[in-house]
Order: structure tokens, then C-alpha cells, then sequence
């Protein structure tokens, strides 16, 4: 009878240890997550929560992001060893890590460094449809938690996802915010060969329950923050994000010993324009210039609404001679792009004049960096318009 009672204590002990161990982890990791609004730091806690030895402890894991204009699942991040080698040498530093340590903001960086892991995770895109979404669109659609055993994983043999993700066993969780899945963890124990266990899948669900919510928080954030950068005619950057962007770039060009350029528009004439046709057909030119702008630069070039009729160029990586070429093919595209008012039934052509200055060629601060290309600008104007003209500093 005692040897029952001894054996009950023990069971019960256990039971009250494992809830303690999860109650523990799920409140170290919801505060985590409330001390940011930074989408790549919420993504990074949530797999540490899965992967690190003080959570839930899989080998792997992958998020994937809900894409709603492109309809699809977008993989943003991943965690987890090349090899068997690799995982041992992991699991000696994270055995031995609190999880406050190893879910700090430092440690982004490292872990998002593009091995051939989280390269190969964050190039897959699941089509949103029930027909090509496979194994990741069934849980998308269903909502539900799921689980491939061994036993049955040779069934899906041409899964897109597992074509990439090679494992023997996985468990696929979404997460949610407002009963909508706002994205996906897929995990495994590739190396372990650990069995996924109903446990495991219950602490993985409570996890995903505040994971989701972060997801959508931060999202939230960025929209916002967004809004707050962004011209409201134009849809391009605003005054305000040009002045903080530009004064990143400049920190970044010294740090690398790169040069920056910056580019000023002005659209010629203006003023006449709108004297002539009115200020509402002006802002149809101001939209349709934003537009050609954008689609004539590159990825890592910031393009804004300077303010009024003049717009910026941040050209990263780039010297004024390489910076004038591109000026002149978008100058040149301009001058022979035919403006149309939809409602009004105008059309003209009209021109700009650029002003061009490189960092740290012309000037050694955004302020001269600013002053040297607007003065540029107007340079190119005074000798004919239509014209773009490189900075003369006192340097050269």
C-alpha cells in the first residue's frame, strides 16, 4: 500500500515538475517577446523558444509568414544545425545557456547568418491554394496542428516543402491572431531522433497561441510606422525618413569605406503648370513622376518626396560618375514619358533638372552632403534645365 502511495507521490511530482518546466518557458518567452515590436527579434525569440534545451527543445525549426497579396507562405527564418557535428556543437553552448541569454537582441545577427539552412528555408514560397499548398497548405486551411510520424511520411514523398526540408518526422503548427493563421512553425528532430510526444505538442500549441499574437502585433507596428514615413500623394518615402535614412547611409559608407550618392529632382516649370492647368492635375504629374522614379531604381536605393516638386535619390554603393548615368537614363525616360490626366483629358511632357553629389567625394556630412546636390540641381537649371550636373566641391 505505502509502495502505491510512494509511486503516486512520484507521478503527481512529476506531473506538478513538467507544468512548472512549462509554465516557466512560456512565461520567459511572453516576456520576451513584449519587450520588442521588431518583426526579425519576434521571429528569432519564437524559434529559440523551440529549438533552445531550456524550451521546447527540437532540433530544427521553421517559420513561415502568411503573404496576403501574393497568396502565399513565405519562409522568413530559420534555426537549426547542418549536421549531426554541427548540433553537437550547439547543444554544448545551449545546455549550458539560461534562455534569457540566448533570446537577447545581440544574438539576431548570429543566427541569422545565411548558412545553407536558412538560406534554403527562406527561398520557399507554398502557393495559398488547396491544390499546390501540400503538407503547409492543409494546415494553413485547416487551422490545426499536425503531425507526420515515420510510419506514414513515405506518403508524401512530393510534398514541395519536404522535397527541401528532408526529415523523418515533424510536427507543423500554425499560429494565429483572431481565430485568422497569420503564419506557420514547422519542426523536427532530425538528429536526436526524438519521438514528437502529445507533451511536446501541448506546450508547442501554448507557445504558437503567443506567438501568433506577437506576429500580428509587430505587423501592426510596422504598418504604422510606415504610414508615419511615408508621403501621403506619392506613396514614396517622406521628408522625415529621407533625413534619418540618408544620415544611416552616410554612418554606413564610412563604416565601409563605400560611396554614397544623392540625387535631387526638381520637375521643371512647375509652377507654371499648375498656374496653367490647376493644382489637382499637378498632383496627377507629382504621382505619375513618383511612379517612373520608383520603378527606375534599384533595391537597396531609397527614393523620396524631398517636398513640393522635388524628389531625392539615396544611391547606396555608388560614386557621382556612376550616379550620373543613372540620372541620365531616368532623366531621358522622363523627358519622353507623355503625362495623362484620366479625367481631364490633358496630356503634355514635361522635364527635370538633377543635381548630383557623392559622400565622402563633395562632403563629409549629410548637412554639406544636402546643400551640395540641391545647389547642383538649381546649377542645372540656371544653364538650361532638363540637364543633370555633378557638385563641385572645394575638394576637387
Amino acid at each position: 500500500m505505502s509502495e502505491n502511495i510512494v509511486s503516486n507521490e512520484k507521478i503527481l511530482q512529476g506531473q506538478l515538475d513538467r507544468v512548472t518546466r512549462h509554465l516557466s518557458i512560456l512565461y520567459d518567452l511572453s516576456n520576451a517577446m513584449r519587450t520588442t515590436l521588431e518583426l526579425n527579434h519576434i521571429l528569432y525569440i519564437i524559434l529559440t523558444g523551440v529549438t533552445a534545451h531550456t524550451g521546447l527543445g527540437f532540433n530544427r525549426a521553421v517559420l513561415f509568414l502568411v503573404n496576403k497579396k501574393d497568396r502565399i507562405l513565405e519562409g522568413k527564418m530559420g534555426i537549426g544545425p547542418e549536421s549531426g557535428e554541427h548540433a553537437n556543437q550547439i547543444w554544448q553552448y545551449i545546455s549550458s545557456a539560461k534562455l534569457d541569454d540566448l533570446i537577447t537582441a545581440d544574438k539576431i545577427s548570429q543566427s541569422a547568418k545565411p548558412t545553407p539552412f536558412y538560406e534554403a528555408m527562406t527561398k520557399i514560397k507554398i502557393p495559398l491554394n488547396k491544390e499546390q499548398g501540400g503538407l503547409l497548405g492543409s494546415v494553413y486551411f485547416n487551422g490545426l496542428p499536425l503531425i507526420i510520424r515515420p510510419d506514414i511520411i513515405t506518403q508524401y514523398a512530393q510534398d514541395p516543402f519536404l522535397n527541401v526540408f528532408k526529415t523523418n518526422e515533424l510536427v507543423i503548427m500554425p499560429l494565429k491572431a483572431k481565430d485568422k493563421v497569420n503564419g506557420l512553425i514547422v519542426a523536427d528532430n532530425l538528429f536526436t531522433q526524438k519521438p514528437i510526444t502529445d507533451d511536446d505538442l501541448k506546450l508547442f500549441m501554448m507557445l504558437a497561441n503567443q506567438a501568433g499574437l506577437a506576429i500580428e502585433n509587430s505587423r501592426l507596428y510596422e504598418m504604422v510606422v510606415h504610414k508615419s514615413h511615408t508621403d501621403s500623394l506619392t506613396s514614396l518615402w517622406n521628408h522625415g525618413f529621407f533625413q534619418d535614412t540618408l544620415r544611416k547611409e552616410i554612418e554606413k559608407a564610412k563604416e565601409h569605406n563605400l560611396p554614397l550618392s544623392l540625387a535631387m529632382i526638381d520637375i521643371d516649370n512647375f509652377k507654371k503648370l499648375n498656374d496653367t492647368w490647376g493644382h489637382q492635375y499637378g498632383d496627377v504629374i507629382l504621382t505619375q513622376l513618383a511612379n517612373i522614379i520608383k520603378d527606375s531604381s534599384r533595391e537597396n536605393d531609397h527614393i523620396c518626396r524631398y517636398g513640393g516638386e522635388e524628389f531625392s535619390m539615396v544611391l547606396t554603393k555608388t560614386n557621382k560618375e556612376q550616379a550620373y548615368l543613372i540620372a541620365e537614363r531616368l532623366r531621358e525616360k522622363i523627358a519622353q514619358h507623355l503625362f495623362l490626366d484620366g479625367t481631364a483629358g490633358q496630356s503634355l511632357k514635361l522635364t527635370v533638372s538633377i543635381g548630383i553629389a557623392e559622400f565622402p567625394k563633395d562632403a563629409s556630412s549629410k548637412e554639406d552632403l544636402i546643400q551640395l546636390a540641391d545647389k547642383a540641381m538649381y546649377t542645372a537649371k540656371f544653364i538650361g534645365k532638363n540637364t543633370t550636373y555633378l557638385a563641385q566641391s572645394d575638394t576637387n
